[in-house]
């Protein structure tokens, strides 16, 4: 999948398990387009919930192949404004969609550019309420790992976002800086001054 696909569908990744309804329509027309196994589709189906059942499609899909994107758009014949929503921005980006750094806090390079500690990690997680499962898809975390996190920390969302925070910057390594954590809170509508109250400026 071209990366640009794979961002937008990354970016909009909650909307769209909030709008669509993929058992009817959408996964079969993807499987008749040989865009998805049997036993993908069976995995899909088998999540509890329709929001899971997207999440794990959107976690499938980037690795389908290059018709996997115009596949999808083509499945979305019951939700145009759907399709019509992706292909606009698809349109008006000059590149791949990246997060635009407005309201940053003040914060020194040096520091934007540092890997978090545990400790460090453990203040942002305190400060995320419920916007942690957003920031934590935004991070590039899968459904997958956000239903270990909570099956982990039943009642104690804190301790979830924190055990997610980790794993993110376990797989991410030098790349896992405070800046990439900054858009992503910016993606989830959570004001950059969490990180500034983590550092008590």
């Amino acid at each position: 999948m071209d990366p640009a696909h794979r961002a937008l569908l990354q970016k909009h990744r909650v909307a769209l398990a909030t709008e669509l309804l993929v058992s009817d329509h959408i996964v079969p027309y993807l499987y008749q387009e040989q865009i998805l196994t049997d036993s993908q589709v069976e995995d899909i189906e088998s999540q509890s919930t329709n929001k899971r059942k997207v999440f794990r499609l959107l976690d499938l899909l980037p690795n389908r192949g290059p018709l996997a994107f115009s596949c999808f758009l083509r499945s979305l014949d019951d939700f145009s404004w759907v399709r019509e929503r992706l292909l606009q921005e698809l349109e008006t980006e000059p590149g791949p969609p990246g997060p635009a750094l407005t309201g940053v806090p003040s914060l020194p390079d040096v520091i934007l550019q540092k890997v978090p500690s545990d400790r460090e990690l453990s203040r942002v997680a305190a400060r995320l309420g419920s916007s942690w499962e957003l920031v934590l898809l935004d991070l590039g975390l899968s459904s997958e790992d956000l239903f270990r996190c909570q099956s982990d920390y039943v009642h104690n969302s804190q301790g979830a976002a924190l055990d997610g925070l980790i794993q993110w910057r376990r797989r991410g390594g030098k790349k896992a800086t405070f800046k990439r954590l900054l858009e992503s809170l910016q993606a989830a509508d959570v004001h950059p001054s969490v990180l500034q109250d983590v550092f008590r400026f």
